[in-house]
């Protein structure tokens, strides 16, 4: 055998080595990828709120991603894993699971509490935090999860906050109340007539529907017949909406009451021109008053063509809360960010966040609106 000869074969073993190499190099790089789920409904009647909370996550991971990320010494890619829950709490379960099996570092949803709360027991049972911009239902922290957030304040305070504003700014004497059976809807309406009650306002009626429903006739005749001051509905605007205008159509001339699910910028959409007869209180502050808020605002436009709904900067800071997790515990092991969550002290798009030991934030904010020619204008901010 030639000395070339030899040299050659020598020189292709080396070049088959170094391949080998950098494809293991590949796989070590690959590992170093760490995956963020994330549960709303895209589908169904919330799918846009669903859209847009996805959307804020998914600014949040693209935003750090591009700004880079090193974890440990080791650089992450963050991967976004998107499912939709469909605002069904059997088909949340579903996706929690998934996500739990695609072995995720953590989660930020469910959007709805109807969703959230039945998801948290699979979350908590794997050990991944799950951070929920937008569930209010009391109960989904009150189940003494460890890993169960909320970077919104609850109906606890909400509810209250909304019925305090009916009897001492709007001077409301009696109220019947409407709820769509869901965890969200019945919760708000039970917190807002036990501070209702309490501050001297007549309930005269507590009916409930589904959020489902299309014709509330039947239940508005008989409202019509009680004379209600106002009239508090516990549901999300692809009822209340409905809800709201055929009330008006029936000559009910009162305010209609209610929580951030029916307070969407767009809701004469549904309402027509009876969305100046709603007053509605958001769990959050406005937006635009948010630190980071008008910033966040043209970054989410340029990015997705359209201005943010509702739901998108609770989401961005979410991931932002669970990152800053990682960073504390220099680990992106589900356990480690669990422990490091408690000590959270975030500054995002909604200011600072901390957390209680339930999970729930330290300092909630209610915004209350009202409508004027179908825009939504605000009213007060109310810090709790």
């Amino acid at each position: 055998m030639s000395k070339s000869t030899a040299l050659g074969r020598e020189l292709a073993t080396v070049g088959i080595f170094a391949a080998l190499a950098a494809a293991h190099a590949g796989v070590a790089r690959a590992d170093d990828t760490v995956k963020i789920g994330e549960a709303a409904p895209v589908t169904g009647p919330a799918s846009y709120l669903g859209k847009d909370t996805e959307n804020g996550a998914r600014l949040a991971i693209e935003e750090i991603n591009q700004a880079g990320l090193t974890i440990g010494g080791k650089k992450i890619t963050l991967v976004f894993d998107a499912q939709d829950d469909a605002g069904d709490p059997r088909q949340a379960t579903q996706v929690a699971q998934k996500l739990v099996d695609d072995k995720v570092a953590a989660v930020v949803g469910h959007m709805q509490s109807g969703s959230t709360i039945p998801a948290s027991k699979i979350y908590s049972d794997a050990g991944i935090v799950q951070v929920s911009p937008s569930a209010t239902n009391p109960a989904y922290t009150q189940q003494g999860f460890k890993t169960a957030y909320r970077v919104v304040a609850t109906d606890a305070q909400q509810g209250p906050t909304l019925a305090d504003y009916a009897a001492n700014t709007m001077k409301i004497h009696t109220v019947a109340i409407v709820d769509d059976s869901t965890a969200y809807g019945q919760g708000l309406a039970v917190e807002f007539e036990k501070q209702a009650k309490a501050d001297g306002i007549t309930v005269l009626s507590h009916d409930a529907t589904n959020d489902k429903a299309v014709d509330f006739r039947a239940i508005l005749t008989k409202i019509k017949g009680e004379k209600p001051d106002a009239i508090m509905y516990g549901g999300l605007d692809g009822t209340g909406g409905p809800f709201a205008k055929q009330a008006k159509q029936l000559g009910i001339a009162v305010k209609v009451l209610a929580g951030d699910g029916l307070c969407a910028d767009d809701l004469a959409k549904l309402a027509g021109d009876a969305a100046d007869d709603v007053v509605c209180s958001i769990a959050g502050a406005p937006l635009l008053k948010m630190p980071d808020g008008p910033a966040f605002v043209e970054r989410y436009k340029k990015r997705f063509g359209y201005a943010p709904v509702l739901n998108s900067p609770f989401a961005y800071d979410a991931v932002g809360i669970i990152v800053d997790a990682m960073k504390r515990a220099q680990s992106t092991e589900p356990d480690k960010i669990l422990a490091a969550m408690p000590a959270t002290d975030h500054h995002g798009v909604l200011g600072e966040t901390q957390f209680d030991a339930k999970g729930d934030l330290r300092h909630g904010v209610i915004s209350l609106y009202k409508y004027v020619g179908g825009k939504q204008t605000l009213l007060s901010v109310v810090e709790k």
